[in-house]
């Protein structure tokens, strides 16, 4: 009889776990989890953890914890959308992500059928949302700023900085590493300038050469990469390896410090463009000094993944709701205080009045100018 009594308290306690488990709100944050960009994962991954840590450490939202799933895209669409369909299946009423633009705007298409709201914290190519407002989606957000701002920035940059010497614009003809290139040329063409050599990549390659002696043979300056870090670490290395050193531009998919440990001491100098850096922001002190004590750099992503789930929260509360229409339609309405500063979001989903500023790679570290 005791046997029976114990087996029967463990059932009983096992049903009120799950319970209370089922109670919890599910949401997810989508990236690349494995694969060459594992370190952008890394930094929504990090950033998404400790958001849920400390908004279910006051309370959780509306009373209920929140509960955390995560979806490895390996920046590959077709793994993105197979992703998003098994976070429908899961439940899940809204995801921070995904990384790369290539993933977030197929997985979008899935979130906008099923109505699960979607905030990237990374992904910038405009059509993410242009698209969206076009299709009359309201599910789709981002905490950071777009290319159409971002290449607006460097192509004027390169225009002033090098008139009248020779510039490339490479890309590795992915959504977002096509998409920055083109803006860039775009911005640095109206300024009237016009450049030397327009070329594509394959991303995933381990020698560059080539590409590198043609580069060199046409006595370019300048090389702006459209890309990410493991790419242009490997062509800036490739170029010094040949005794060519253009000045090499990029933009915000250079922030993690693999990029110095790629490039070695060829990333001396690198410029790239970003936000300004959110370490820095008053309101992430607290944020950040919990990260350091646990000696991880929230660098890059990482508090724009934070602040995505941040505002999110703060839009349920204010809903009383985590439906995400009535969700959406908070977050149109409010200004949101986040640790990367306060957001307000324009019809379409985007920030209002992103900014971009300069960035130098110094000592294997990247710092503002």
């Amino acid at each position: 009889m005791k046997k029976i009594l114990m087996a029967a308290a463990a059932a009983v306690a096992l049903t009120v776990a799950g319970q209370a488990q089922a109670q919890d709100i599910p949401i997810a944050a989508a990236g690349p989890m494995t694969g060459q960009l594992a370190a952008f994962g890394e930094q929504l991954k990090r950033g998404a953890e400790m958001a849920v840590a400390d908004i279910n450490a006051k309370g959780g939202v509306m009373g209920k914890k929140l509960s955390l799933k995560l979806g490895d895209d390996a920046c590959d669409p077709k793994q993105a959308v197979a992703v998003a369909n098994q976070l429908v299946k899961d439940k899940v009423v809204f995801v921070a992500g995904h990384f790369c633009s290539s993933s977030s705007i197929p997985a979008s298409a899935v979130y906008a059928e099923e109505g699960i709201l979607q905030i990237t914290p990374a992904s910038t190519n405009p059509a993410l949302t242009e698209d969206a407002a076009k299709k009359g989606w309201k599910h789709v957000f981002r905490t950071c700023g777009r290319d159409d701002v971002q290449g607006a920035v460097a192509g004027a940059y390169l225009a002033e900085k090098f008139k009248g010497k020779k510039i490339a614009i490479l890309h590795d003809k992915t959504a977002y590493g096509k998409g920055l290139a083109d803006e860039t040329k775009k911005a640095l063409n109206a300024k009237g300038a016009t450049e030397a050599m327009y070329e594509a990549y394959n991303a995933g390659e381990k020698d560059y050469s080539a590409l590198v002696s043609k580069l060199k043979g046409a006595g370019i300056d300048a090389i702006y990469v459209g890309g990410y870090h493991p790419e242009a670490g490997l062509i800036i290395r490739q170029s010094h390896e040949q005794g060519y050193k253009p000045q090499l531009v990029s933009g915000d998919a250079l922030v993690d410090a693999e990029y110095g440990k790629i490039a070695g001491n060829a990333s001396e100098g690198t410029l790239m463009t970003f936000a300004p850096d959110p370490r820095k922001n008053p309101a992430a002190k607290a944020v950040v000094d919990k990260f350091k004590a646990a000696k991880y750099d929230p660098e890059g992503y990482t508090l724009y993944s934070y602040a995505a789930i941040q505002v999110w929260a703060a839009a349920a509360e204010k809903a009383k709701s985590t439906d995400p229409k009535k969700v959406a339609e908070e977050m149109r309405k409010g200004d949101w205080n986040t640790v990367i500063g306060k957001i307000k979001y324009n019809a379409k989903g985007d920030i209002q009045n992103p900014e971009y500023v300069w960035y130098i790679w110094k000592g294997g570290k990247y710092g503002e100018m």
